[in-house]
């Protein structure tokens, strides 16, 4: 297939910060406040399934259209969008499993398809799904599609080893920990920087999941015990920490011999 080149919207730059170390942090962070605060809400807040996916999805809707209006990275917008796409794919897990009574592994298998379907669309649309290239309003709805549908199976995916499977919340994460550990491993040794960017990202969500659950849950259900309020507050202010730091480094002038642009992959 020919690459089909970027267009970019006029005034536009790539929507999507640079994967650092920092990234991955703040991702791992946002999947398990996902986790812990979807259950806080659902459950030690009494609001319910149903209310707590309305609720979180019209401000995800609502945090979803300025990040999709702004023409340029804008950090604290960029990762209050991930972290509420985080809790509505849990909730949406959730919903499926625990109100409709569907199957981990059917959830698990059809959101695998429908990540696979996104990805072939866009791929097929755009001739690309490097996250370098995320300059176009068109390439950004496929992105946040996507975003959406890993959180989902991530959530599917991490309570089906954990729970379905047995292996345990300490188990769970240590197994999707080593799946991250040989993605990157791959990644250094020169395989596909595209491919080998979603692998891990897909993997990030039931680690984090698996390991707010760990950290959360009682020792009687295998966990630490540490409760979701305070999980989910201390992981928030590392969060707010970090992107605010981002925010405030890209405040800064930057030398016109700064760093280039990574290839697309």
């Amino acid at each position: 297939m020919n690459t089909v080149p970027a267009h970019p919207a006029p005034g536009w730059l790539n929507k999507v910060p640079e994967v650092t170390l920092s990234f991955w942090i703040i991702k791992i962070l946002s999947t398990t406040v996902g986790e812990t605060g979807a259950d806080f809400l659902a459950f030690d807040m009494g609001w319910g399934l149903g209310p707590t996916c309305g609720v979180m999805g019209a401000l995800l809707l609502a945090v979803l259209f300025a990040q999709l209006h702004t023409r340029r990275h804008v950090p604290w917008v960029y990762w209050l969008t991930v972290v509420l796409v985080s809790v509505v794919g849990t909730q949406i897990t959730d919903l499926l499993t625990d109100a409709l009574g569907v199957p981990l592994w059917l959830s698990t298998a059809a959101f695998a398809a429908l990540l696979a379907v996104i990805f072939a669309r866009w791929r097929r649309r755009e001739g690309t799904l490097s996250i370098h290239a995320i300059v176009t309003r068109r390439r950004e709805l496929f992105y946040w599609a996507a975003i959406l549908c890993t959180f989902a199976l991530g959530t599917a995916a991490g309570d089906l080893a954990t729970e379905a499977l047995g292996l345990g919340f300490a188990r769970g994460a240590l197994a999707f920990g080593t799946l991250i550990g040989l993605t990157w491993a791959t990644w250094r040794l020169g395989g596909p920087a595209v491919l080998t960017f979603w692998i891990g990202y897909i993997l990030t969500r039931p680690f984090g999941a698996t390991l707010g659950d760990l950290l959360t849950q009682t020792p009687a259900d295998g966990g630490l015990g540490l409760g979701g309020p305070w999980t989910s507050a201390s992981f928030l202010a590392v969060i707010v920490l970090l992107v605010a730091a981002s925010q405030w480094g890209l405040a800064r002038p930057r030398s016109p011999a700064g760093p280039t642009t990574p290839p697309l992959g």
